[in-house]
């Protein structure tokens, strides 16, 4: 009977190999223009073919990156969503073969055949109702759960990508705090021995009041920005501690004190290439691509509820209706029961779930045209400060070494009593607030460079391992 049994199965699974009404997907033209706004130069290799660790140079930074990948806690739940969407698709794949086990069961009835109350035995192989998918409705859901399981990879990349980026942001943010607050104790401490002096002309009547209350308020106004910059150092060193997921390396931290912006490695240049190498580099947009896959899938599994449902119950076994006898050569059977389904009134539900189907096709797509979209907003806005911050660095540091010449000469004309107090006060505003401003500028410029490598995709490096959608097909009948 089993020997039987086996060859309906198969011929059963040929039929499984039916027809699919998933829509033909054609994607859509991408919604930006054929270049950015900003002209870029070719290069031998795009930016996400760059690995991180060639990208930022220094060695601190790389520890830095290397503590995040490993215990970053949002880093993980975006690899534990991988797990999880390649479990639903190994799930959704075994439907399309036949479920096989053992079971046993004993009942008490009136039998059909004398009219009289009995037991009934049986026992062996059975094979509970399966679909099998002539119309390709099980086939169009493991399609969609393929899809969601390859966007779920590649949103497991962009988290990557991003953490990444962030990380070397706040290192570089930490570095100009610490620029910063030299700048600030600095222009403290001399102001704090400018306003003693003041105070001894004012006490001697060499000086005003109003020139001593200016001073003061100049002195107070350096400590409160002290103030200000040792809590935003704070919040930065609290910012990477989560990037990183435990408490950070204090030698690293401390290698950072009485260095500068400029002292740190530089970090290497990248070709921007053209908008449409976009979509083939930017895991976001990669992703977007899947859920359009996904979402087009779901329409075949929708259509195919229209038509009818073809299921196949089977036993192989024995039966009989005293258990001593169960076993006996006698007692061997077997069972075929196939079922059709044909929905003829369902209020209106499989209407609306193709409907539903097909708006959420729409809805992928436009998200998909808006990944692309971003992706080029983001790209042009880092190329547009590549081009001007380095201007604006340069300018900024020239009008620093005025300033710096103008405090100078302030100070020796208010000593020889040519110019006012007001004046020397006036340059020593200016100066300590260009200071801070290069400073800012130079971060910005440093940050734009991360965030220009960010967006062209870089930041993620592709194992060395087999894909993981062949071996998930592979194991998807297990």
């Amino acid at each position: 009977m089993a020997n039987t049994l086996i060859p309906t199965l198969l011929a059963s699974a040929l039929l499984a190999t039916g027809c699919s009404f998933i829509p033909k997907l054609d994607k859509p033209a991408a919604p930006v223009a054929a270049n950015y706004p900003v002209a870029t130069e070719a290069g031998a290799s795009a930016a996400a073919d760059i690995p991180w660790q060639n990208f930022f140079t220094d060695p601190r930074l790389q520890q830095l990156i290397s503590m995040a990948l490993e215990n970053n806690r949002d880093l993980r739940v975006a690899v534990l969503n991988i797990e999880q969407a390649r479990a639903q698709y190994q799930i959704q794949a075994s439907r399309q073969l036949p479920e096989v086990g053992v079971g046993a069961n004993a009942s008490r009835g009136v039998s059909q055949v004398t009219g009289k109350v009995g037991n009934t035995y049986t026992a062996g192989l059975t094979m509970p109702s399966w679909e099998i998918d002539f119309w390709g409705r099980i086939g169009s859901l493991k399609e969609q759960a393929l899809a969601q399981y390859l966007a779920t990879e590649e949103g497991r990349k962009a988290a990557q990508v991003s953490l990444v980026a962030a990380v070397a942001n706040i290192w570089l943010g930490l570095q100009a705090d610490e620029e910063l607050l030299d700048i600030s104790r600095r222009t403290l401490s001399t102001r704090e021995e400018s306003i003693k002096l003041t105070k001894l002309r004012f006490d001697s009547g060499a000086a005003s009041e109003l020139d001593y209350r200016q001073a003061q308020s100049l002195t107070e106004n350096a400590r409160a920005t002290l103030a200000q910059q040792q809590r935003q150092r704070a919040l930065d060193a609290n910012a990477l501690t989560l990037l990183v997921g435990q408490t950070l390396p204090e030698e690293l931290l401390s290698s950072l004190q009485g260095k500068k912006l400029s002292d740190l490695p530089p970090l290497a240049d990248v070709p921007a290439g053209l908008p449409s190498d976009l979509m083939l580099r930017r895991p976001d947009v990669r992703q977007a691509e899947q859920a359009m896959v996904a979402a087009n899938a779901s329409i075949g599994a929708a259509r195919a509820l229209f038509f009818p449902n073809i299921s196949l119950t089977a036993s192989a076994g024995f039966a009989s209706t005293e258990l001593s006898q169960l076993f006996k050569s006698g007692s061997k059977g077997f069972s075929i029961a196939p079922s059709l389904y044909l929905p003829i009134f369902t209020a209106g539900r499989n209407q609306a779930n193709l409907k539903a189907a097909e708006a959420g096709k729409k809805i992928a797509v436009a998200q998909y045209e808006k990944a692309i979209q971003t992706a080029f907003r983001e790209v042009s806005d880092a190329l547009v400060g590549r081009a001007t911050l380095a201007s604006q660095l340069d300018a900024q540091r020239t009008q620093l070494e005025a300033e710096s010449v103008r405090f100078k000469l302030s100070d020796l004309r208010y000593t020889n009593g040519v110019a006012s107090y007001l004046d020397l006060l006036d340059a020593q505003r200016s100066l300590f607030a260009l200071q801070q401003a290069t400073v800012q500028v130079q971060l910005a410029q440093l940050q734009n460079q991360v965030n220009l490598y960010k967006v062209l995709g870089g930041g993620w490096t592709e194992p060395a391992a087999q894909p993981a959608a062949a071996s998930t097909q592979g194991t998807a009948a297990q």
